[in-house]
């Protein structure tokens, strides 16, 4: 039997404000924006309402970079990094998720990846892929990136392919553009993003062979997504002169920014988002990813291990409230990072908005602290009160 709700007196976000309004859910789908809407069935469908007076209604979260399968390993076996599970999402409001593999290509693998992808899928929220890892050549399920991204539904691109890093496979310019075009046609024949996910590390060369890419062949700049931007303060210059140009950079969430930026020279999200803006560079230029599950190694001058922390799920949310109340950055521009963004370059065209005919996937904040209070994905209500209503295979209630 479908189901049907109604979010009434919600401020609406879709991500741009459109006043407070009712939404109207019938299935999986939104059916209806409006006021005072109203839904009468004969009695042959029950109606639930939910009070959302107080409450920010904003586009369920698409996070684009998650370890879904854990990640690490850079100090040996047991810094394996754990799997995500469905509450490690809905909890912090993701409701859609791009499952990537980073540095360990081996232990990990794209049938594993894709596997995780269909069990998170069939426990509730939707979910996708990209093929490869850091490696170069990209390890594939088919044996083709093309046939990949081409053939496996779930696949959307190809990454993390690791660039200016000493864990990388040092990829050549030849390389690193063969793939960027692979990717690309396999995308424009599937009709999907065949977008290329780059982790970009600490070397002086930063995103030289993406600046060759887009002006020594005809690739434009959409065909990447750079990621951990903010990484330190030359890099992060040098990605908004690509974002200047017309590329998408992502940001990289940190819960535990306070520290790291005593140590380093990360950049804060929500300064980073600030300078891009206050820039002229268009809001749709960004997006904010978890790198959730993925393993955080510290290594010294020398590329000597040192130690390891875990991305977290949670900063998303985060990010986005720090850009709120410390920067004083509109939650409507705020929140495109991790919701309408992620859904343009990567070409999901049901996500990402809160308007009739899209994905009934919606989180409900309150509009003075942000703290999340209800997540609804495909429709059904995942996180109610703060409080998890669904729980995936393996999770305790």
């Amino acid at each position: 039997m479908a189901m049907v709700t109604i979010l009434r007196n919600a401020g609406v976000y879709q991500p741009e404000y459109a006043g407070r309004k009712d939404i109207l859910i019938l299935g999986g789908t939104i059916a209806a924006v409006g006021e005072n809407l109203k839904a009468d069935f004969g009695g042959s469908l029950e109606v639930m309402e939910i009070n959302a007076e107080g409450m920010a209604a904003v586009p369920g979260f698409i996070d684009s970079h998650e370890h879904i399968l854990g990640g690490g390993g850079e100090g040996g076996f047991h810094t394996r990094t754990p799997e995500a599970s469905l509450g490690d999402l809905i909890r912090n409001g993701i409701t859609t998720v791009v499952g990537c593999i980073g540095t360990d290509g081996v232990g990990r693998d794209a049938a594993a990846l894709l596997a995780k992808a269909h069990a998170l899928e069939e426990e509730g929220i939707t979910a996708y892929a990209y093929t490869g890892s850091y490696q170069v050549p990209v390890h594939t399920l088919t044996g083709s990136l093309m046939k990949d991204i081409m053939m496996l539904d779930k696949v959307i691109g190809v990454g993390e392919i690791a660039i200016s890093d000493h864990r990388s496979s040092q990829p050549t310019f030849e390389e690193f553009a063969r793939i960027a075009s692979d990717a690309r046609v396999a995308g424009m024949l599937s009709g999907k993003a065949g977008i290329v996910n780059v982790h970009l590390g600490d070397s002086p060369r930063k995103i030289d062979l993406i600046q060759r890419v887009i002006h020594e062949t005809e690739i434009p700049a959409s065909q990447f997504l750079p990621t951990h931007v903010n990484r330190n303060a030359d890099l992060f210059q040098a990605c908004l002169e690509f974002a200047k140009e017309g590329g998408t950079i992502d940001f990289t969430g940190n819960e535990d920014i306070d520290y790291w930026e005593t140590v380093s020279d990360e950049i804060r999200v929500c300064k980073g988002i600030r300078r891009l803006l206050d820039l002229g560079i268009s809001s749709d230029r960004f997006t904010i990813s978890s790198d959730g599950q993925g393993s955080l190694p510290i290594f010294d001058e020398k590329g000597q291990y040192q130690g390891i922390g875990i991305g977290k799920a949670s900063c998303l949310l985060k990010e986005i409230r720090e850009c709120v109340q410390q920067e004083g950055i509109p939650l409507e521009i705020a929140i495109k990072g991790i919701t309408s963004n992620p859904a343009s370059i990567l070409k999901l065209s049901s996500k990402g908005q809160l308007r009739t005919g899209f994905d009934a996937d919606i989180c409900l904040l309150d509009e003075d602290t942000l703290a999340l209070h209800t997540v609804i994905a495909k429709g059904r209500i995942m996180v109610k009160d703060g409080k998890q209503q669904v729980f995936g295979t393996f999770e305790r209630s």
